[in-house]
């Protein structure tokens, strides 16, 4: 293995993926747009963007490891690294705090002026009589017609104690790993993407049964959107993260990772410490409230 001076930060070579990973995202942006607009071939399109993507990352992240394998990256790579993973997490923060802030504005000021709360009587008078502003709500005009709320028991808190475990392997995984317990680390880290990939078959579980007896759909009015809304983006963050937790746990099997170099390990960890958080804000403020 040959090592990267400690006095030179590596500038990779020219690289192809960014302009494969734009021509994706491209056609990923006219499928979409074309697919919501009516076109048959928008579906097939953005279905061509999504794996152009896939490839793209798969390309590019393997080449990273590979370059990390050479011993080309040195501390000054490492900081950059964690610089970016940690701005990243923030970009998925404020991704989530624009859904709670869509969520905190139906709820509490939306759908009480609709209702004529306060200073607003005259908005029930006028336009939406009878209308009462209470949460769970389909809207003025029972927009998706009769259907029952989720409540917090059952899946939903199933669910939260697979996550939440999920939290406690991943850790108890990053000890095993800083002490050199690879055994340890291999069992704990398989768990903790097992119980991942558990908690979204559970998620689809809970989507099939709201549709099916709650009559809860995308178009239930504002709070099935909401509702789908939230949970639908956290599910695909939580795909995403097992699916980057069992990249590691093959890692980890390679003999990739040591005590004091690990980062790609610990990248993961803190997405998936992130998601986890997310969802205990969800399922406070989706189920419980």
């Amino acid at each position: 293995m040959t090592t990267h001076s400690e006095d030179h930060y590596y500038v990779p070579h020219g690289s192809h993926w960014p302009v494969v990973g734009s021509v994706g995202l491209l056609f990923l942006m006219v499928g979409v747009s074309s697919w919501l607009n009516g076109a048959g071939a928008g579906f097939y399109i953005m279905l061509t963007g999504v794996a152009v993507l896939v490839f793209m990352i798969t390309g590019w992240f393997a080449e990273v490891i590979r370059e990390s394998q050479k011993g080309l990256y040195n501390d000054q790579v490492d900081k950059s690294f964690r610089q970016g993973m940690f701005w990243f997490i923030f970009s998925e923060v404020m991704f989530f705090a624009a859904f709670f802030g869509a969520l905190f504005y139906a709820r509490n000021m939306s759908v009480p002026w609709l209702g004529g709360d306060s200073n607003n009587f005259f908005t029930n008078l006028l336009l939406w009589e009878g209308y009462e502003s209470t949460w769970p709500t389909d809207g003025p005009g029972g927009i998706g017609g009769e259907y029952e709320a989720m409540g917090p028991f059952g899946l939903p808190l199933i669910n939260t104690a697979l996550l939440l475990t999920s939290s406690i392997t991943v850790t108890i995984a990053h000890h095993a790993l800083l002490a050199g317990k690879r055994m340890r680390l291999s069992i704990f880290l398989a768990a903790t993407f097992v119980l991942g990939f558990i908690f979204v078959y559970m998620q689809g579980v809970e989507y099939v049964e709201a549709y099916q007896h709650y009559n809860l759909k995308l178009t239930t009015g504002i709070y099935g959107s909401t509702f789908f809304m939230l949970t639908g983006f956290h599910g695909m963050h939580v795909t995403i993260g097992a699916i980057m937790l069992t990249i590691i746990f093959f890692r980890v099997l390679k003999g990739h990772f040591s005590p004091d170099h690990h980062f790609a390990f610990e990248a993961v960890a803190w997405y998936w410490h992130f998601v986890d958080v997310v969802w205990v804000g969800l399922y406070v403020f989706v189920y419980w409230m």
